[in-house]
């Protein structure tokens, strides 16, 4: 076979299969209300397999650098979760995601003029969410309520993070670590809600979702840092496994306390 058309098929299978997960995520969103969905869109069901098809490509080092390089990335998206939050009470679902992805790109843009270590990452993430986290906090619940699939839906979906695979691999070997785990961490699955969500059950129910996220990406940040740590240790299949137990055992735990609480008398 030669070179370019095994390139062309690898790339359109990874593509596949990364959408299969994010539209099954994204589902399972829908039917199980703000709370729920936010648990599964802050699990790496995006970044996760761009991450395992770099470490297919790239060695331990290069994972390690790009982990590095999605820390403080990850204190970005929740900037930009805010500020969705905050104009979709009142603005369209265009205005509102827009204006949510201009935020997120200036602030990126920003973070890659700066060289980051890990102890700055951490930093970083834990100022931006002392910040957002309590005023994300009343913004939270919101009743959800009942949705109509269109017959665009899955294939948005499917096309957005396709696309973002696509982007990530085909340009890994040229950009480096550094950008790659930038790109890979560009929060499709929540712009592809915004985009999705909001036209058709609303701003506020929407926003709920995106303000639950908050606790959630507490624990993909400690993932990456666990990522970039454990890559250069124990090679990269340890790392990512380490890393998606991390961000499944957080979320489980955010699930459990909601539980309890609310059965609490």
């Amino acid at each position: 076979m030669p070179p370019e058309l095994a390139f062309i098929l690898t790339l359109a299978l990874r593509m596949a299969v990364t959408a299969a997960f994010v539209v099954t995520a994204s589902v399972i969103t829908e039917r199980a209300g703000p709370v729920i969905g936010a648990l599964v869109a802050t699990l790496p069901i995006s970044a996760g397999p761009s991450y395992v098809f770099l470490a297919i490509d790239h060695d331990a080092a290069f994972i390690a650098e790009g982990a590095l390089a999605s820390l403080p990335i990850n204190a970005v998206t929740i900037y930009l979760g805010l500020t969705y939050v905050v104009l979709a009470q009142r603005q369209s679902a265009i205005v509102s995601c827009l204006g949510a992805v201009a935020v997120w790109f200036a602030l990126a843009s920003a973070v890659r003029m700066l060289h980051w270590s890990l102890a700055g990452g951490l930093i970083a993430n834990a100022v931006a969410f002392a910040i957002c986290v309590p005023l994300l906090d009343r913004f939270r619940h919101v009743k959800m309520p009942l949705i109509t699939r269109r017959w665009y839906d899955i294939p948005l979906r499917a096309s957005l993070v396709a696309t973002l695979v696509a982007t990530v691999v085909t340009l890994s070997g040229w950009v480096g670590p550094k950008v790659s785990g930038m790109i890979a961490l560009f929060p499709v699955v929540f712009t592809s809600m915004m985009l999705i969500l909001h036209p058709r059950i609303g701003g506020r129910p929407t926003a709920a979702v995106i303000a639950n996220s908050g606790w959630g990406l507490i624990g993909l940040g400690i993932a990456i840092a666990v990522l970039h740590v454990a890559a250069l240790r124990f090679g990269s299949t340890i790392g990512l496994s380490l890393a998606l137990m991390i961000c499944v055992g957080w979320n489980l735990a955010l699930w459990w306390n909601g539980r309890r609480k609310l059965v609490r008398p």
